[in-house]
């Protein structure tokens, strides 16, 4: 469009409008009266943009420009309500998301009328059943995490609630999804900002999750303090700890806390001081490297009295993670778990280059973190927790295969909270109430009827595994193998998940290494 043609269209458009409310007031009409702002603000912000020198869209094209930002502002909601597919969106398509919401609200689950993915596109996946199913029951489906070097260990679901803080998320969500995880019998990771009073409100179990920041255990000056931690970890609720070297979403980066979200209440959770943003640094303070992270490790694991202790993960260096086995074995220091992240993790907010461009997706670090503790004789005291975008059963079926003995689930959790993934955790406007503390939004969020919903979708998506693992003839958790499952990588080429992830016979990307070797 010729922009001297919409200007001055605008311009007659204004005119006549102002025209048209002047005749009327003349007249002494109602209407008049009725449209006299209008037409005032109209003109008024036609002057505006036209005499304005940010933006050279609406100076070159005066209110017509906004509505390029209005179109733009609703692109999200348009795509997802009328043009998506079912099976199109991302990070989770509709289908998807749909079959969260049915399970979480206990209603119709199943589909009609045949599958809708395209099974001969190159990344349909499958699961080889068998001619004799049999029966596994959902109940069963648990893991005890802890070796011998704890004292207590824990009785665990396959699934859990991922790590996701109170500040990050709303305090009736977190409340909702501890009264799930109480309600449903499985875990709920509290996230890198400490146990909250909403944590223990409802006495679900818990995994305190401690980031770089020792927010809830450290001291004045933000270091670990083992006195703060001990208080803490003794609550009952704890039932593991997970120290978090990185995660999926943005792997090698800290985060801040902005000093408008650091309120009195979560200064109080995470031992800061109110009012000043909040650093988190990318690296942990506590230790430096591989044999100073282990004595971390055991002493976190004594401090507790024996609780389950291990560290999360996004892969990155091969031989980094080598060298942690090493550690391992030169010091005899075995983490209880190791949660491996995959870099297709969700959080509230990252730099899309981190989001997009850094860590190793969660097949590739699950089969690679196995294959290497397997390599070094570890996995039998090492439990394996496994992260990113899990969520539904079959979902689960493969992490088993590649070597995990449990997992979690954090945007299929707040899905079953309500999300309608607006994509919008970072704006502290979250539309239903989830990723937000604008109490006008998150009141809205109904603490008894959230997390019946929460403990709905964890038994129905169990159940849905048992059923996968009954119909592939796998009695029990550890009988899922990737020989089982499959992988169209062309239109004609078949492989199996033993295949593409086939151990690597020791061989690594990173430095040859051996036990005993030194390293500094």
């Amino acid at each position: 469009m010729n922009h001297r043609i919409a200007r001055w269209a605008v311009y007659l458009l204004c005119l006549l409008l102002d025209v048209s409310v002047a005749a009327s007031l003349y007249r002494g009409y109602l209407t008049g009266w009725i449209l006299l702002p209008v037409a005032v603000g109209v003109t008024l912000l036609t002057l505006i943009d036209r005499f304005q020198g940010k933006h050279a869209l609406l100076r070159n094209y005066p209110l017509l420009g906004r509505l390029r930002y209005l179109l733009e502002h609703i692109r999200p909601e348009m795509r997802q309500y009328f043009f998506e597919s079912d099976t199109d969106g991302r990070p989770f398509s509709r289908r998807q998301r749909a079959v969260v919401y049915q399970r979480a609200k206990d209603v119709k689950q199943t589909v009609a009328f045949g599958a809708l993915a395209d099974m001969y596109e190159p990344g349909y996946e499958w699961a080889a059943h068998t001619a004799f199913p049999t029966k596994v029951k959902p109940d069963a489906l648990r893991v005890t995490i802890g070796n011998k070097q704890c004292s207590q260990p824990y009785n665990a679901s396959l699934l859990n609630i991922s790590a996701m803080s109170y500040g990050a998320l709303s305090k009736t969500a977190i409340l909702s999804l501890n009264g799930g995880a109480q309600v449903g019998g499985f875990a709920h990771n509290t996230g890198e900002g400490g146990v909250s009073p909403y944590h223990l409100q409802h006495g679900g179990d818990l995994i305190w999750q401690i980031g770089t920041g020792y927010f809830g255990c450290r001291d004045e000056k933000g270091y670990f303090s083992p006195e703060v931690y001990a208080g803490t970890v003794a609550e009952p609720a704890v039932k593991m700890v997970e120290l978090k070297l990185s995660q999926g979403a943005k792997p090698g980066k800290g985060g801040v806390l902005p000093a408008a979200k650091n309120t009195p209440e979560i200064a109080a959770i995470r031992k800061v001081k109110p009012g000043v943003s909040v650093l988190s640094p990318a690296a942990h303070t506590a230790f430096g490297n591989e044999y100073e992270m282990l004595s971390f490790v055991q002493q976190l694991r004594t401090l507790s009295g024996g609780k389950p202790v291990g560290f999360k993960l996004c892969v990155g260096r091969k031989d980094e993670f080598e060298r942690i086995c090493i550690a391992m074995t030169n010091t005899g220091i075995y983490p209880d778990f190791i949660t491996v992240d995959g870099a297709e993790g969700g959080t509230g907010a990252a730099p899309l280059e981190f989001t997009d461009s850094i860590g190793m997706p969660l097949y590739d670090a699950l089969a690679f973190v196995v294959n290497m503790l397997k390599k070094y004789d570890l996995k039998q005291h090492i439990s394996i927790m496994a992260s990113g975008k899990i969520i539904t059963g079959f979902d689960i079926m493969k992490v088993l295969a590649l070597g995990a003995d449990a997992c979690y689930s954090a945007r299929g959790m707040m899905l079953a909270l309500g999300c309608i993934q607006a994509l919008q955790c970072d704006s502290g406007s979250c539309p239903v109430g989830v990723a937000t503390q604008d109490p006008t939004l998150y009141r809205g969020v109904n603490v008894t009827d959230k997390k019946e919903r929460v403990a709905n979708f964890h038994r129905n998506t169990i159940y849905a595994l048992a059923e996968l693992m009954g119909a592939c003839g796998f009695a029990t958790p550890e009988q899922v193998n990737p020989a089982a499952l499959y992988r169209r990588v062309t239109r004609t080429d078949i492989r199996s998940y033993e295949e593409i992830y086939a151990p690597d016979n020791g061989r690594s990307a990173g430095a040859a290494l051996i036990p005993g070797q030194s390293v500094n």
